[in-house]
């Protein structure tokens, strides 16, 4: 299945609301219009219609918040001829300061003139941001080789599409490989490394024969991008694995990237892994990350998570229980495991970082 990657079916796609630039909702466009006919109505029926004559001065400002300027000047030119039409009985001076709410009506306009230039700029930019996101982490293939993909990303960052977290799965000549990563920090300072780690692990898979070797062309990568940067601090984990050939094994690979869960008859297990070192830490003496293997059966399918998952935290302090709770939701199908997971772990715990899961379920027959 496509996986999802920063989109939500709460608000706009990505999650936005009104306020933070999504499409207004419908009572907001539909309540300029439904004030315009109340007050109307009210000024026309009774003799104390004028009492409403206040609200009327609220109707271009609540055009500004869903029209363009045309609609914004039209609500207003209505409302000026309102107060013109002895019926109305908000005619008489005193009753409505008509100088006022010409004043207002005229800078609703205005002002609905530059929002509408600021949105159209907005949506520009944030088409380039949504071609980025696609060139960086593009829609994943409900299968790569005889392997499911089910993957699920949130950015921690607030109205960005991509982060600091990372995965790939491809298909090459030494079988399907499959990579997850958290590099240092989030945000959109964190996806030039993103980019840097991706390409450089697409470009081995075609290239090197085993994960260790892949593990290390990643972590150069690393290195000499960060060499020329006085205290850069730049360093990522990763989590690699490679199915064989027939697929009833996998190697895998962490460097210092939380383990992945095996979900195997309605029982979840973390698969025991080597832990390597962190991707760029140059550390002197340090062994690289060693690859085990783990058998696979049929029906077996991999949990993989960033550290946004494993170390989500309740109120209490505690971590969010990522087996405990995937052998709960054992039977669903990977995109609702996905979605089930995000929703407990949105609802009930804090999530302080990016947020990344892939679900690969390799067609043992």
């Amino acid at each position: 299945m496509t996986s999802v990657r920063g989109w939500s079916s709460r608000g706009y796609r990505d999650g936005r609301g009104w306020l933070q630039g999504a499409p207004p909702p419908r009572w907001i466009r539909v309540l300029p219009v439904a004030l315009l006919v109340v007050v109307t109505a009210a000024t026309l029926i009774s003799p104390h219609g004028g009492d409403f004559g206040f609200l009327l001065g609220a109707i271009p400002p609540l055009a500004v918040l869903s029209y363009g300027p045309l609609a914004t000047a039209v609500l207003s030119c209505l409302v000026v001829l309102l107060l013109n039409v002895p019926a109305t009985h908000l005619n008489h001076p005193g009753d409505t300061d008509l100088l006022t709410v010409t004043f207002v009506a005229l800078l609703s306009v205005f002002v609905s003139y530059v929002r509408s230039h600021r949105d159209a700029q907005l949506l520009t930019e944030r088409a380039v941001g949504e071609a980025v996101q696609r060139a960086v982490l593009p829609p994943m293939p409900e299968r790569v080789g005889a392997v499911g993909c089910v993957g699920l990303y949130r950015a921690a960052q607030h109205g960005t599409l991509v982060g600091g977290d990372f995965f790939d799965v491809r298909d090459g000549p030494y079988g399907v490989r499959a990579v997850m990563g958290d590099v240092r920090g989030h945000g959109l300072a964190a996806v030039a490394t993103v980019v840097s780690l991706l390409g450089a692990f697409r470009e081995a898979v075609l290239d090197l024969p085993d994960l260790e070797s892949v593990a290390t062309r990643m972590d150069r990568r690393l290195t000499v991008d960060s060499a020329d940067v006085p205290h850069a601090e730049l360093f990522a984990t990763a989590l690699l694995l490679e199915f064989s050939a027939d697929l009833r094994s996998v190697r895998i690979v962490a460097c210092g990237h939380p383990p992945p869960v095996l979900l195997r008859d309605g029982q979840a297990q973390e698969v025991a892994v080597a832990a390597g070192a962190p991707l760029g830490l140059g550390l002197v003496g340090v062994d690289p990350a060693k690859e085990v293997t783990v058998e696979l059966g049929a029906g077996d399918r991999l949990f993989l998570a960033s550290d946004g998952v494993w170390e989500a935290r309740d109120r209490a302090g505690c971590f969010y229980p990522l087996p405990e709770r995937l052998a709960g939701f054992a039977g669903v199908d990977a995109v609702a495991l996905t979605e089930l997971v995000w929703e407990d772990l949105s609802e009930r715990y804090e999530v302080r970082d990016d947020t990344t899961m892939l679900v690969l379920t390799p067609a043992i027959g």
